[in-house]
């Protein structure tokens, strides 16, 4: 079985960057709503892009964006990958031409399965837990049982978010086995800065799930 992938969201400094890169870090994750403690600027997260490189996988963060807003901001940054956050619809979706991650916020009345189905172009599903009033970034887990077992299928893939810390990620990983898990306040010091010794021992914990 191929070692769970890691995407360390919500940085705001080429730093924190090079730092989540150093360790270990698949992906990295770069805020563009403006309602969020981790917002970046164009221009940091330019920067961020051209300083971690070509083999680290760029994933810009959007909340209800305008698709003509979204797209340019990939133009002007050149993140890989967009990750879809808010209530965006498959209609919506149907316009998009960069590569994009669902967000699935998990409610307890909500069908996963037929939320991974009305999305059938997404790159991956990022399954996070539902919150009335925020999109994400709550600190708050899940019920991980709601999804586990759906990693197994090739078709889907499913990355693991909402509430991660060092203290329950090899817990989360043997119960879910996602392709990838999504980490951003359960690594830092204040919203937006990272603690490097968190980012360092939140990846090394996901290594070495057996």
């Amino acid at each position: 079985m191929a070692s769970t992938k890691v995407k360390i969201c919500g940085l705001t400094s080429v730093e924190d960057a090079v730092i989540a890169v150093d360790a270990g870090a698949d992906a990295i994750g770069l805020v563009f709503y403006a309602d969020s403690p981790r917002c970046v600027s164009i221009e940091i997260a330019r920067e961020i892009v051209r300083t971690v490189g070509p083999f680290t996988t760029t994933v810009g963060l959007f909340v209800n964006a305008a698709v003509s807003e979204l797209e340019q901001c990939v133009r002007e940054t050149g993140v890989h990958v967009v990750q879809l956050h808010g209530d965006e619809t498959p209609a919506y979706c149907r316009q998009m031409t960069t590569p994009y991650l669902r967000a699935i916020r998990v409610a307890p009345e909500t069908d996963v399965a037929a939320a991974i189905a009305a999305y059938p172009a997404a790159a991956g599903y990022l399954m996070d837990a539902w919150h009335p009033e925020r999109y994400g970034g709550t600190g708050e887990c899940f019920d991980w049982h709601r999804v586990a077992g759906m990693a197994s299928d090739p078709a889907r893939v499913l990355i693991l978010a909402g509430g991660l810390s060092v203290d329950n990620i090899v817990e989360a990983v043997q119960s879910v086995r996602p392709y990838a898990v999504d980490v951003s306040s359960g690594v830092e010091s204040a919203p937006g800065k990272k603690d490097p010794r968190l980012v360092r021992e939140f990846i090394a914990r996901v290594r070495n799930v057996a």
